[in-house]
């Protein structure tokens, strides 16, 4: 015979205070209240004739986020009011730290596009007075891929191998020696990387010899410790178990930093070797000082003559001070804007194709 045993009702008030759906404020009630502050602050301002775009951004944050805390705090209880306090501030300091970015991007392309044409990204400098109308960036271009490609080239392999080396092999004294002067490299000035060149030229070529190749050791002078720093730390968040389960098959330590770790990272690799190219293609002193500043014609030879660069045409159009200058200087910064973002684009294909597929 089984006999069964009843549980006594919950009290009313117990019921309630386990219930998570009371007093909770409607799902869109936030937005609805943004767009209101939004439009109620534009018409007060509008009223007064003081509209401006920062002054009523600052007004609308400021009475939301007190109009939403106020409410919540009545309706949902003090926990509840200090939550949607903090993601307002945390949402606030988000849109406050894309605001110089969303402003700079808008106002190279707003002056660049006047200047930005097939025309411009396919013809030279050369034979172009200053002050013509005329002209194009594509013997800069050239230059900045040429360079750069040349700079990734070197400092790449080095900074790869730099950081398996530390992750896998170095112990002790020697591994906080190689980590103290990469992290010393890191916040060497451009300038300093191009005059390290300039003197190393001068050493073993005599003076005036400036060509892309100097510009790209300078560069790659300067990408190497971002490489070995980025890339080691994304070798070091490859989980341990994969690397014994390797050595638990009888692979060699180096067919498993070759075959698992390194396929693991990819990802994380091709970004950090892109924080490394977007690091130097904006470079103007070392390659000002390695591959000159004077360069007007196409030159593919990265040994042979001046070549110009993005970087340095901007600088070089800025400094001659005549409106249709300050219209190429705009346009060549447009188009290193756009050069950098197809990189990234490029890189994250290729890290995800090289990725370790997951099922």
């Amino acid at each position: 015979m089984s006999t069964t045993t009843t549980q006594p009702p919950e009290p009313e008030a117990t019921r309630s205070a386990l219930d998570l759906r009371r007093g909770a404020l409607p799902h869109r009630f936030p937005a609805v209240l943004l767009a209101s502050t939004a439009a109620v602050v534009a018409g007060v301002l509008l009223a007064f004739s003081t509209f401006g775009f920062a002054l009523w951004a600052i007004l609308t944050a400021v009475a939301y986020t007190a109009i939403v805390v106020t409410v919540s705090a009545r309706v949902e209880g003090g926990r509840k009011a200090t939550d949607r306090l903090v993601t307002a501030l945390v949402y606030g300091c988000f849109l406050l730290a894309m605001l110089p970015l969303v402003s700079l991007l808008w106002t190279v392309a707003q002056n660049g596009m006047a200047r930005f044409d097939g025309y411009f990204l396919t013809v030279s400098m050369n034979g172009v007075l200053p002050s013509m109308d005329a002209g194009g960036v594509y013997h800069a271009i050239v230059g900045t891929l040429a360079i750069t490609g040349m700079a990734t080239l070197i400092a790449v392999p080095v900074g790869v191998m730099s950081a398996v080396y530390l992750v896998e092999y170095a112990e002790g004294r020697m591994k906080r020696v190689i980590t103290f002067f990469v992290d010393v490299m890191t916040g060497i000035p451009s300038i300093v990387a191009g005059l390290f060149v300039v003197a190393l030229w001068m050493m073993l070529f005599g003076p005036g010899h400036t060509n892309g190749a100097a510009g790209a050791i300078s560069l790659s002078v300067l990408m190497i410790p971002v490489v070995v720093r980025s890339s080691e730390e994304m070798l070091r968040l490859v989980p341990r178990d994969l690397r014994e389960a390797s050595y638990a098959l009888g692979v060699p330590k180096w067919r498993t930093i070759t075959k698992v770790v390194l396929p693991t990272s990819a990802a994380g690799l091709t970004t950090g070797i892109m924080l490394a190219i977007a690091r130097v293609i904006g470079e103007t002193a070392p390659l000002v000082l390695t591959a000159g500043s004077s360069a007007v014609s196409i030159n593919w030879n990265l040994f042979d003559g001046q070549m110009m660069s993005l970087p340095v045409f901007i600088y070089s159009q800025v400094r001659m001070g005549d409106a249709v200058n300050y219209e190429r200087a705009w346009g060549a910064a447009l188009t290193l804007i756009l050069t950098v973002m197809l990189l990234f684009f490029l890189a994250r294909l290729i890290g995800r194709l090289f990725a370790p597929k997951s099922r």
